[in-house]
């Protein structure tokens, strides 16, 4: 009985590909990508347990002659000074840029679909899109420049009488975490806010017109009609966002990031960037980058359960 239930299975599986070969070959080209680009180069993993000095030769032969010294380079990462600020500085800056970028494109999406001007919604959508389609090499010039002592800003904050002096914002440290995550909000709101809009719009209309029945105004439809439904996408984004928790953001740390505020601006990304390229410690960089990984994959392990387990939403 059992053998017949498994050759059953197994025609009605050679008859799916038969009937979807055409799909499967449009599949084709991603499949081959992301094992040329996603899985190939995981085999460089193993440079994180190995003493690597690159030589003339072949990468591959110098990689897996290399001495093997096992959990060494960890060891010394969470053992020197830099691991406690280094983690300091990335779980902070990537923290308080979700808490303020997070909720920001909901509000953006409910606002614009609020909007009844079709002229005025499509240019306030417009504006919030276009800094996501500018490169943070242009995006970090803008905020230097916003931020300067004769900037903007400053200027600003001296016309209402805050202060007297400029304030050297990117001098200080203690802005460092506030200026990257503004910058974040400023520069993806608008384009975050896109998958939140699709999400509205396939909410039937008769629930909001069953709610004005009921003497909903239109804050009482956004609380118990447009958010509850928004509720499965915001899980999904929430569970992507903690998982890139350690991912504090290259681009924006290493721009805007100087001597003067190191102590503030040095994240994974960069510290991996500076040990493995500039100072050739391309081992310990590895262990860097694949302890990264390794938490992020965990923290999306663990959020999606939590998610699923008390809020019967998930990835997977």
């Amino acid at each position: 009985m059992i053998r017949k239930k498994e050759a059953g299975a197994s025609r009605k599986f050679k008859h799916r590909l038969i009937e979807q070969r055409y799909l499967l070959l449009m599949l084709l080209p991603a499949i081959v990508w992301a094992v040329l680009f996603a899985y190939l180069p995981m085999a460089g993993l193993y440079m994180a347990f190995i003493n690597y000095q690159p030589s003339l030769g072949n990468f591959w032969s110098s990689m897996f002659h290399g001495e093997f010294i096992g959990m060494k380079w960890f060891d010394y990462f969470f053992s020197n000074g830099d691991f406690y600020i280094i983690m300091r500085n990335t779980l902070a800056s990537t923290m308080l840029t979700l808490l303020v970028s997070f909720p920001i494109p909901i509000i953006i999406a409910i606002a614009v679909n609020e909007i009844k001007s079709a002229m005025f919604k499509k240019t306030v959508q417009t504006v919030s899109y276009l800094p996501h389609f500018i490169s943070w090499v242009i995006a970090a010039n803008i905020v230097v420049t916003v931020l300067s002592s004769d900037g903007i800003v400053n200027n600003v904050l001296k016309w209402l009488h805050l202060t007297d002096n400029s304030i050297l914002f990117l001098q200080e440290g203690k802005y460092f975490w506030w200026i990257v995550a503004i910058g974040n909000t400023w520069k993806e709101m608008g384009y975050s806010s896109i998958i939140y809009l699709a999400a509205i719009s396939s909410i039937n209309l008769d629930l909001y017109e069953a709610a004005k029945v009921d003497g909903a105004g239109r804050f009482k439809q956004i609380i118990y009609v447009t958010l509850p439904h928004l509720k499965p996408t915001i899980v999904i984004l929430l569970i992507f966002s903690l998982g890139g928790v350690l991912n504090a953001g290259f681009d924006q740390h290493f721009l805007l990031g100087n001597g003067l505020n190191q102590d503030y601006s040095d994240v994974l990304s960069t510290y991996s960037f500076r040990y493995g390229l500039q100072n050739s410690m391309f081992s310990y960089a590895s262990a860097v980058g694949l302890f990264n990984s390794v938490v992020a994959f965990i923290i999306v392990i663990i959020v999606n359960f939590a998610a699923k387990k008390f809020n019967n939403q998930s990835l997977f």
